[in-house]
């Protein structure tokens, strides 16, 4: 699917697109006011007959059929206009809304630790919805209260007075001040509306995320006051702008009851001198009131355009956002990946940081080997191995696969060359089945299978209720940690990528499962590249080479017994966990 820069060029070629659908619902729209404009008219005439006593009861059914005629045709046609507009309008939401997840899955791991979960929901639902809501609805009130409005302008300038029309209307003329006046005030308002809508969605999901915290801690009383602190803040600037609205909105009739006030005083004086009928004045008065009400109905319109302004202004923001990890302008095509990783890499820092944190790390791993890397937490670990996919940009010349600058390889071939999996294991609101297959799309069942056996995981995955069907829930809460974490290494394993990354992904695991795991890594993984995280030694020790960082440094590297002969930290680690039967 093409990506457009932002919604409003967006809208413009949904719009565009779809101009002879738009038109044609318009088109009944505009049929049936002039359909509903004759309603007055045609009463006005049944009044004139009626004081002329020229009415028969075949007339009367007559003039009766005809009202009732005018009313069922009007019905249709709106209502085909309507359902056209609707249906249009919600066909623009479906692709706003998957433009917008599109938009999010290419931005960059950064943007979303600097934006709030429920912000962006927020975004999603509320802001879509408003432009949605303009769009369908709003467009056929638009078209109809616009249309309505000319047609009965049309019909009493040719049928009933100019003059009194002209004279009649002056009130309703200093609507459009109205608009300019409060127009740019309301979409304000609208705008502090939905961003306190936003604290409240960050806030909801913060605190459902944290539920197990909140009451562990008795923290319930706590939670609730910073919530109706929010919604407190919401009722503040609703008000604020529901008093605007309610300003603009209590204007249109005033002027329509002025308009009314000088139909009657000059319509009534054009009619008592026999200027113009009493059938003509009858079926003003009609018009004037069919006058007035699309002018209300465009202040709701005017209202809700605000409000969808105001969100469509929200997600331009939001979707021209540029990712801050991309690829190059002319990436390099390298063929099979073999999973030879070097870094050079002089220092990192964090984008906008100040600190370095990670300094002078250097390795080469040659295809098909297994690196440890341990440390304390914060040495720089993760760091590190995010630098590999990406998730951090490294700086140019810094990290290479197969010989190849990782900036150079386009974003799709790199990680689809590696598996990576986090300490925490997260699962997807789905079977644990489709966790497993969600690395490769074509995998059969008995390939999940035979993942999931060497994650050490099979035999507690058959003994569920469904099996691999069994629903997971919101991260995989109905898991324990170790089998959320072997669930994961299972997704990776079945990947099959020629670098796999574990980082500290076995740490909810016991020594006898872990030990398992890792003589199937190194059974099934020979000749690919493995790179382990671990804060127990007995997850490395295996490995061909191993590095101990340290505040961001590499301050030993080797193997588990030149480590351990150095007598430096690896040693002093490996001693204590000994001692402590570990290992």
């Amino acid at each position: 699917m093409e990506l457009i820069d932002d919604p409003k060029s967006l809208l413009r070629s949904f719009l565009w697109s779809k101009k002879w659908a738009y038109g044609l619902s318009s088109l009944s729209i505009i049929a049936s006011e002039i359909v509903t404009v004759q309603f007055p008219y045609v009463l006005g005439n049944f009044t004139d007959a009626l004081q002329a006593r020229r009415l028969t009861g075949h007339s009367i059914a007559m003039y009766s059929l005809t009202l009732l005629a005018i009313g069922a045709l009007y019905m249709v046609l709106y209502g085909i206009g309507q359902l056209m507009n609707g249906h249009l309008g919600r066909a623009f939401e479906y692709q706003l809304r998957e433009r917008m997840f599109l938009h999010w899955e290419r931005l960059s791991a950064a943007y979303f630790h600097r934006r709030s979960t429920g912000d962006l929901l927020n975004h999603a639902l509320n802001d879509v919805r408003a432009v949605r809501d303009a769009l369908s609805g709003g467009m056929n009130i638009l078209f109809n209260a616009v249309f309505l409005l000319l047609s009965a302008l049309y019909m009493t300038f040719r049928t009933v007075s100019v003059k009194l029309t002209l004279v009649a209307i002056i009130p309703i003329l200093f609507v459009p001040l109205f608009v300019v006046f409060l127009g740019p005030r309301l979409r304000d308002a609208s705008r502090q509306v939905q961003e306190a809508l936003s604290d409240v969605a960050d806030l909801a999901e913060e605190s459902l995320s944290a539920i197990r915290v909140v009451k562990a801690t008795s923290n319930e009383a706590v939670e609730a006051r910073r919530f109706r602190t929010r919604l407190d803040a919401i009722v503040v600037r609703q008000m604020a702008m529901f008093r605007r609205s309610a300003t603009f909105q209590s204007l249109i009739p005033l002027m329509g009851s002025i308009s009314f006030a000088i139909a009657l005083l000059y319509g009534g004086y054009l009619t008592v001198s026999g200027r113009i009928h009493l059938g003509e004045f009858v079926a003003f008065t009609l018009y004037l009131t069919m006058m007035i009400q699309p002018l209300q109905q465009l202040g709701s319109v005017f209202n809700n355009f605000q409000r969808a302004s105001a969100s469509l202004r929200r997600l331009t923001v939001l979707l021209t956002e540029e990712p801050d990890i991309a690829d190059a302008p002319k990436p390099v095509q390298p063929g099979h990946i073999k999973g030879e990783v070097e870094v050079r890499l002089p220092e990192y820092r964090y984008p906008g940081g100040n600190r370095a944190v990670l300094r002078q790390v250097q390795f080469h791993i040659p295809a098909g080997q297994t690196l440890g890397i341990i440390g304390r937490t914060g040495s720089g670990k993760t760091t590190l191995v995010n630098l590999l996919p990406r998730i951090f940009d490294p700086p140019p010349g810094t990290v290479f696969i197969d010989g190849i600058d990782v900036r150079d390889l386009a974003l799709a071939d790199l990680r689809q060359a590696i598996a990576y999996v986090p300490q925490d294991g997260f699962l997807f609101s789905t079977s644990i089945g489709e966790n497993i297959g969600f690395s490769r799309e074509t995998a059969t069942q008995g390939e999940i299978e035979e993942a999931a056996r060497l994650a050490s995981i099979h035999d507690e995955i058959v003994d569920f209720p469904q099996g691999y069907d069994t629903l997971v829930g919101e991260r995989g809460i109905t898991l324990s940690g170790g089998q959320r974490q072997r669930a994961a290494i299972a997704r990776a394993l079945l990947k099959q990528a020629p670098i796999l990354i574990l980082d500290d992904s076995l740490s909810a695991v016991d020594m006898n499962t872990e030990k398992r795991i890792l003589e199937n890594l190194r059974r099934v993984r020979r000749g690919r590249t493995t790179i382990v995280i671990s804060h127990r030694l007995s997850a490395v020790r295996h490995a061909d080479r191993i590095l101990v960082l340290d505040d961001g440094e590499v301050v030993e590297r080797g193997t588990h017994d030149e480590l351990v002969a150095k007598g430096g930290v690896y040693a002093s680690i490996y001693a204590m966990q000994e001692g402590g039967a570990v290992g």
